[in-house]
């Protein structure tokens, strides 16, 4: 079944993609493989996956960090938009995919590859993720994903790892699936495809339990230039040293956790579990500083985006024209969002207590209610009069 003489292999070194090698040499006629692993801060030592790579048939075994990228060039993008999937899901886990696929793309044109193959399902939103950005940055590689054809069960996919080398899991896996990178943790399967079973706290790795959390709240600031978070507590950070800090920070307090029901591209509905803690205190407070440097038309107008920008990732269309469309609209709207949120971390919570910017359109002498005041209330009384004209007309015309 030939379908491609040189493949590059999004490589995770579990058991699919493991598998995944001699699948593609025995059963679709490939000549060579080559992995590539990406290191996006997931947080395992790569050198025995890139070892396993070539154990099971590579014979190039890729390792590549992506991490800076990964915070720069995706993370930074969705937290300006305030990219939220269903108002939840600050998609931490699906702003790798479009960076792992660029990376495919570019060790295929690297190597001469004529195609590229991954590891997922066909239920699953990976599939879609990767199929279209790398559709979208080379359409003339063909794109192979064996474990949505195969049809092997779990223990036929591991039996066939095991005629060629691939050991099996020594001891039972966790009934769990879980992805891990920079920004956070998704975890799902198991015990937890029943929505009314609550996750047992072993699940969780970055978050402590409420009951663990320290007895007194602490005070972080955040700040913010031109919408990209440089600074915490007035000190300046590297985009992996932020966001691994406050990960640890605010995980130490509980903060992060989200447990919800989500709409998966494909159709079903799926129990996802998702610890991001530094990525979701970061959309929040830059949510608020937006709020004080940016008119009420702007921020009200960017929400509608902010829905669309975050279907568009979770969708896989990060490459798509529209996305890129919206980046010019959102970055011209970050002009002046620099300045500093301060935060209060408590008991599982990250509460907004403070804020300021040097570009800040709050005005206290017009906000005040004190003798400062100087706002003109006289003018108050003909604006309502225009305003509500409309209004006053309709109901004079429409009563019975």
């Amino acid at each position: 079944m030939g379908r491609a003489n040189k493949v590059v292999l999004a490589y995770s070194g579990g058991v699919d993609t493991s598998v995944c090698i001699p699948y593609l040499k025995e059963e679709w006629g490939v000549k060579e493989v080559i992995t590539l692993a990406a290191d996006l801060g997931q947080g395992e030592e790569l050198g025995p996956i890139k070892e396993k790579a070539l154990k099971s048939g590579a014979s190039i075994s890729l390792v590549e960090d992506g991490r800076e990228s990964f915070i720069k060039d995706y993370t930074f993008l969705a937290i300006a938009a305030n990219a939220m999937y269903e108002n939840r899901y600050p998609l931490s886990t699906a702003l790798a995919r479009p960076l792992i696929a660029k990376m495919l793309v570019e060790a295929a044109a690297k190597y001469g590859a004529d195609a590229v193959a991954h590891g997922c399902t066909g239920k699953g939103n990976d599939q879609v993720r990767f199929d279209i950005s790398i559709a979208a940055l080379n359409p003339d590689l063909k794109i192979l994903a064996p474990a949505r054809e195969w049809g092997m069960s779990r223990e036929e996919t591991i039996a066939y790892g095991e005629r060629f080398g691939i050991q099996s899991p020594v001891k039972k896996s966790s009934p769990y699936s879980i992805d891990r990178n920079l920004l956070g943790r998704s975890i799902e399967a198991g015990p937890l495809e029943d929505p009314m079973t609550e996750p047992p706290e072993e699940i969780y790795a970055m978050t402590k339990a409420i009951a663990a959390t320290p007895d007194e709240p602490e005070y972080i600031e955040i700040g913010f230039d031109r919408g990209i978070p440089t600074q915490i507590n007035g000190q300046n950070l590297d985009p992996i040293s932020l966001i691994t800090q406050l990960n640890e920070v605010t995980g130490k307090h509980g903060f992060g956790r989200i447990d919800m029901v989500e709409n998966r591209v494909v159709g079903i509905k799926s129990r996802e579990i998702y610890e991001a803690p530094a990525l979701l205190l970061l959309i929040q407070a830059h949510r608020d500083l937006e709020s004080l440097t940016l008119t009420g038309d702007v921020t009200q107008y960017k929400r509608g985006i902010e829905e669309t920008y975050s279907q568009l990732i979770y969708q896989g269309l990060w490459y798509s024209p529209l996305k890129e469309a919206l980046d010019g609209f959102i970055a011209k709207t970050q002009e002046r969002v620099s300045g500093t949120v301060r935060v209060k971390l408590f008991k599982g919570n990250a509460t907004i207590v403070g804020r300021r910017s040097n570009n800040s359109i709050y005005d206290s002498d017009l906000a005040t209610y004190g003798a400062e005041d100087q706002f003109d209330h006289k003018a108050a009384e003909g604006f309502i009069y225009i305003w509500g004209l409309p209004t006053k007309v309709w109901s004079q015309k429409t009563r019975g």
